[in-house]
């Protein structure tokens, strides 16, 4: 049973205990011994937690915005499941593997299965001034936020449900393993004396490596190196919305990671902003080189970028050490998104080069500049320090710790996906149908957003069409491939006029869904004084009609029927 005074215990009946308050508000009695819990560290820990599930939707809406329109919503779904299919895994198993107090040097055990003897146990790691539970529910918004900044990887592609299950499967034979090594008092990185604050290589490492192999694993997007097809950011305010939570999410996740409220925090705090600022400014400095235009994109990349490679070294480096981290950090994630190219390799959100790479430049960069001092201003932690401190040996243990977090996370995810898409029904590439749809519609059946046209630079208005009237203009160009392949061969080569359509997801006018292009025709009427427009659909070519043929032969009347006709179209369909 456990007993909790507020305020100091003056005395105690059984052992006449007496205790000065000493900023300690909070007195716990476990089993006969007395425990002091500061409840300023319990709430900061608990607000640092509750700004990580920030980083969230944050990720659900960087991703988003990054997305064409008609997959956006997809990469919501998936940052925001993570919370609930995560929540579950580290309750059930995950937290377990990862802390048990009698695991192993490389694993942990089932000792705290489904959360036994988790509540008030002291935590060594913050100097018994926290209760278990509190601790769990930290490093629980860790394990839920990886997995999500992962599956970037499989936008605009990917079937949901396999990827729901690669969640679980992964966490528990990627992650947990990492993080038991590195951040349990049993793991053998621990021991060893490896430095990573807050997840240079649970997190950002595996993360960005992960992203690499799922991204081979299920191949390029449909048109992916052409110029058939226009990969753009759908909604750069979305982008801009993702990273000020992503932002703010990040200074809980390494202002917390130290377990108190104290200067070590504060900071842990400040290198972090300090990094994201140079790596956006710098990112943003490396693009209008080429581009001669300022790029909110690029700021916000960088941005991360500095944010990521900064985890790592939070709190064990220096304010002048953090810029230059989220400098270094910038410039080689900047120049390794081409990478890609070479690599032969489509990773639609740059995860590798963003989160692997710039992870890989903290944690070097931590053997260089980590200092023992600095590490101490929490009142507890020990460490030798990096070169800084003529610690020379710490540089080889970061590169073996990065060496091995790469290996790991690579081997594991790709064997990991390759079982699960061996199981009926959970193949992990979508058909090429269901691309030019959009995983939107073909996955959830809900979109990001429905409204009307809107004027965008444009004289005059456009009429208001109700969702039934305006089919998507990705739908309408596969009911007239569909139509033609049928048996109706095009009476010519140009392009057939259609009525008004609104693209389902709130696609603009203008706006490249992807696999069509909108384009807009407006002319004045004088007899009835407004505008009346005409929108045009057009073909991307025969390349893709080549594509779709086996498709479309596949289809049945009843499938047809269900959609086909084009209302108000001189579009006639042959029963």
């Amino acid at each position: 049973m456990v007993n909790i005074t507020y305020g100091a215990l003056l005395s105690s009946s059984d052992g006449a205990v007496h205790f000065e308050p000493l900023g300690t508000d909070i007195i716990s009695t476990l089993a006969g011994q007395t425990t002091a819990f500061d409840p300023g560290d319990i709430a900061w820990v608990l607000t640092c937690a509750a700004l990580i599930v920030f980083m969230l939707p944050g990720l659900g809406y960087l991703y988003s915005g990054l997305a064409r329109r008609k997959n956006a919503l997809s990469m919501l779904f998936l940052s925001l499941v993570s919370l609930g299919i995560i929540s579950f895994q580290w309750f059930f198993i995950g937290y377990s593997l990862v802390f048990s107090e009698t695991g192993g040097s490389f694993w942990g055990d089932g000792r705290n299965v489904g959360f036994r003897q988790v509540l008030e146990r002291p935590i060594p790691e913050s100097n018994g001034k926290l209760p278990e539970i509190v601790f769990a529910t930290f490093q629980l918004m860790f394990a839920c936020l990886v997995p999500a900044v992962l599956l970037g990887a499989a936008a605009e592609r990917s079937r949901i449900l396999p990827a729901m299950i690669f969640m679980f499967c992964w966490t528990t034979l990627v992650y947990d393993p990492l993080a038991h090594w590195i951040w349990s008092a049993n793991g053998w990185a621990n021991k060893w004396g490896v430095l990573d604050y807050a997840g240079g290589v649970p997190v950002e490492i595996a993360s960005g490596t992960a992203g690499l192999a799922y991204s081979y694993f299920i191949g390029k997007r449909r048109g992916y190196g052409t110029d058939r097809v226009l990969f753009k950011p759908s909604n750069v305010g979305n982008v801009v919305l993702g990273t000020v939570f992503l932002w703010v999410g990040w200074l809980g996740f390494n202002g917390g990671s130290c377990y108190c409220a104290s200067l070590k925090a504060a900071l842990a705090i400040f290198n972090t902003n300090l990094a994201g600022s140079v790596g956006g400014v710098v990112w943003l400095i490396m693009d209008f080189r080429l581009e001669r235009k300022w790029s909110m994109v690029g700021y916000c990349t960088g941005a991360i970028a500095g944010l990521v490679a900064i985890t790592p070294a939070a709190g064990y480096v220096g304010a002048p050490a953090s810029a230059l981290i989220g400098l270094v950090a910038a410039v080689v994630s900047n120049l390794a998104t081409r990478l890609k190219v070479s690599m032969r390799v489509d990773d639609p959100m740059d995860i590798f080069a963003v989160h692997a790479l710039a992870g890989i430049v903290g944690v070097l960069m931590t053997g260089l500049f980590a200092q023992s001092s600095v590490a101490a201003n929490d009142g507890f932690s020990v460490i030798d320090g990096g070169w800084l401190d003529h610690h020379y040996v710490q540089l080889g243990k970061q590169v073996a710790w990065a060496c091995v977090g790469i290996a790991w996370t690579f081997i594991v995810t790709y064997a990991i996906m390759f079982f699960i898409n061996l199981i009926p029904g959970c193949h992990f590439r979508a058909t090429d149908e269901a691309e030019i749809v959009g995983m939107d519609e073909v996955e959830l059946g809900e979109y990001v957003a429905d409204y009307a046209f809107h004027q965008r630079d444009l004289e005059g208005e456009y009429e208001a069409h109700t969702l039934s009237q305006c089919p998507s203009a990705t739908k309408l160009h596969l009911r007239e491939f569909r139509h033609n392949k049928d048996g109706e061969s095009s009476s010519s080569s140009q392009p057939k006029e259609l009525p008004p359509t609104m693209p389902r997801g709130g696609a603009a006018i203008g706006d490249l869904d992807g696999d069509t292009a909108v384009e807009s025709q407006h002319s004045r009427s004088n007899s009835r004084g407004r505008s009346q427009h005409r929108v045009r659909i057009e073909r991307e070519g025969d390349n893709e009609a080549m594509e779709m043929s086996d498709i479309s032969r596949t289809r049945s009347s009843d499938r047809r029927q269900r959609g086909l006709s084009l209302e108000g179209s001189s579009v006639d369909q042959r029963e």
